[in-house]
C-alpha cells in the first residue's frame, strides 16, 4: 500500500493518490489530470474510484475529467445530489481497492454531504483518515458556507459538525494518521496548522475544536470570527455540483498566442480584463494601461477568486515567456475557464510596437521616510487588520486589500496618499487596481513593512499577531 499526498501549495489543497495490489483510488483532485494520469501509468495500476470528500467551495475538482478519462466513478457521500452519474455511497459503505478497505463516514456540518473517508490496511486495521474539510489541523471547516443550500443557519450546521466529529471521528484510535482537504493559508478555516499530515490523538489534544466542555461552547467557537467567505465559492460549488468544460479545451482556447494588435483589439471587443501576472517589481516599471496585476509568484489563486470574483470574467494574459499555460492552469483550478489569449512576447513585444504603456509611481522606504519627515502625510496599510494590530506605521489607514472593492470609493482623488503592504505583492495589486479606476494621486512603497521596519519612520509598539480568520494572506 502507497499513500501520496498531492500538496498544491497556492491553494494550501491536498489531493490523495492511493494504491494497492494494482488498484488505486485519488481523493479530491485537482483540476489538471495529467499528474494523476503519469502516476497510474508509471506505477501499472488500474484507477478504481474517485473519491469526493464534498462539493468544494474553493476550488473546481478534477473528477469529471478524471472519470472520463479512465472510466473510474465518482463516489461521493450520503445525501449528495450531483447533475452527472456517480456512486452515491451509504453512511458506513465499504469500498475494496486492493487488498485494502475504505469506509465511508457520512460527517454533515461543513456542507450537508461532507464525508470523510476511514482507510483499513491490509489486516484490517483503520490506518488513515481523510477527512476532507470536516477535520483540519488544528481546526474544523467552516459551518457557514451551505447556510443557503441547507437552508439552516450557521449555527445549526456547526451543531451538525459538532455530532459528525465528536461521534464519528473523535472515537477512532489515536495512531489514525489524519490527511486533510486543507492547510494553513485555505479560506476554508480559520485556524489551520502550517503542518499537512498528523496524527488524531495529537489533534484530539491541541485542536481547540476538539477540546470543547460542550455543543454549545463548541458552536460559538468554530463560528466566532467568520468572515464572509470569497465571491466566487458559490460559483465554485456549482461548477462542482453540475459540470464544467473539460480542462483540456479551456486550456486550448486560453493558448492563443495574440499580437499586440490582436491583444489590443480582442481586450477592447470583449471587455475582457487584462491581468498581467508578472512579478511586483517588472510590473511597477511598465504595464498595459489598465492592466490589473496579481503576481503568479504569490497566493495567486485565492486572489483571483477574491479580487475579480466572477467567474465568467474574459481574461487576456500578460505573462512571462513559457509561463502561460501554468497561469491558464492555475486560473482553471478555481473555475477561471474564460481566457481567450495572451500576448505573444509579453509586455516588451507591446512597448516594442509603439503602444501607450503606463507605470507605478513607486519609491524605496528610505525615499519614503525622507519624504515623510516633519510632514503630515495620509499613509494606507493594505494588509490584514491582524498584520496592522501586530505592528503598524503611527497614523496610518488600515484597508484591506481584501476589501478594496468596498473601500476604493471612499478615496479622496485630489488628496495624495502613500501605500504599503507586508512586502509589495499586495500593495501592487492595489496600485493596479486603482491606478486602473483612475485613481493617480498616490505612491507605493517598495518592500513594504518589511522595509519600512529598518526605518526610523514612527510606528506602533509591536504586538504578537493572534490568529485569525485568514480571508486572504
Amino acid at each position: 500500500m502507497k499513500i501520496e499526498q498531492i500538496y498544491t501549495g497556492c491553494l494550501a489543497q491536498g489531493a490523495y493518490y492511493i494504491i494497492s495490489d494494482g488498484e488505486a483510488v485519488i481523493i479530491d483532485p485537482l483540476r489538471e489530470t495529467k499528474p494523476y494520469l503519469d502516476r497510474l501509468e508509471k506505477d501499472k495500476v488500474t484507477l478504481k474510484y474517485i473519491f469526493e470528500t464534498h462539493f468544494h467551495a474553493d476550488f473546481v475538482s478534477g473528477h469529471l475529467d478524471l472519470s472520463q478519462k479512465t472510466g473510474a466513478p465518482i463516489v461521493y457521500g450520503p445525501t449528495a445530489i450531483p447533475e452527472f452519474e456517480a456512486i452515491i455511497a451509504e453512511d458506513n459503505q465499504v469500498f475494496e481497492i486492493g487488498k485494502i478497505k475504505i469506509k465511508v463516514l457520512h460527517t454533515p456540518g461543513h456542507t450537508l454531504e461532507s464525508s470523510s473517508f476511514l482507510l483499513m490496511d491490509e489486516n484490517g486495521k483503520e490506518t488513515a483518515l481523510f477527512s476532507g474539510d470536516t477535520l483540519f489541523l488544528g481546526d474544523v471547516g467552516r459551518p457557514d458556507l451551505a447556510q443557503k443550500a441547507a437552508d439552516m443557519t450557521q449555527e445549526q450546521l456547526a451543531g451538525l459538525l459538532y455530532d459528525s466529529l465528536y461521534q464519528k471521528i473523535m472515537p477512532l484510535n489515536d495512531d489514525v494518521v489524519v490527511y486533510p482537504a486543507h492547510g494553513a493559508g485555505s479560506a476554508c478555516g480559520k485556524n489551520m496548522q502550517k503542518e499537512t499530515v498528523d496524527t488524531l490523538g495529537n489533534q484530539k489534544r491541541t485542536n481547540y475544536a476538539l477540546n470543547q466542555k460542550d455543543k454549545e461552547s463548541f458552536i460559538k467557537a468554530v463560528t466566532d470570527g467568520l468572515l464572509p467567505p470569497p465571491a466566487y465559492f458559490g460559483m465554485n460549488v456549482a461548477m462542482n455540483k453540475k459540470g464544467y468544460e473539460s480542462f483540456d479545451e479551456v486550456l486550448s482556447h486560453g493558448s492563443k498566442a495574440l499580437s499586440p494588435d490582436e491583444f489590443e483589439e480582442t481586450a477592447e471587443f470583449s471587455g475582457a480584463l487584462i491581468l498581467d501576472v508578472r512579478d511586483n517589481h517588472e510590473f511597477a516599471k511598465g504595464f498595459i494601461p489598465q492592466s490589473v496585476n496579481i503576481g503568479l509568484d504569490g497566493d495567486f489563486a485565492p486572489w483571483i477568486g477574491a479580487l475579480i470574483a466572477d467567474v465568467q470574467q474574459p481574461i487576456v494574459l500578460v505573462a512571462n515567456e513559457n509561463e502561460e499555460e501554468e497561469t491558464i492552469t492555475r486560473l482553471s483550478r478555481i473555475g477561471f475557464d474564460h481566457v481567450l489569449g495572451f500576448l505573444q512576447g509579453g509586455f516588451e513585444a507591446w512597448k516594442d510596437s509603439g503602444k501607450e504603456v503606463d507605470s507605478i509611481h513607486r519609491i524605496s522606504a528610505k525615499q519614503f521616510e525622507d519624504e515623510i519627515k516633519d510632514k503630515a502625510v495620509k499613509v494606507i496599510d493594505v494588509r490584514k487588520e491582524s498584520e496592522y494590530n501586530a505592528e503598524h506605521i503611527d497614523e496610518a489607514y488600515n484597508k484591506p486589500l481584501a476589501y478594496i472593492n468596498e473601500w476604493i470609493s471612499q478615496i479622496d482623488p485630489e488628496e495624495h496618499f502613500y501605500l504599503h503592504c507586508a512586502g509589495g505583492y499586495r500593495s501592487m495589486m492595489a496600485a493596479s487596481i486603482l491606478q486602473a479606476r483612475g485613481y493617480r494621486n498616490f505612491t507605493e512603497i517598495e518592500g513594504g513593512f518589511k522595509a519600512i521596519a529598518q526605518t526610523d519612520i514612527p510606528k506602533s509598539d509591536f504586538v504578537c499577531q493572534t490568529k485569525v480568520f485568514p480571508y486572504i494572506s
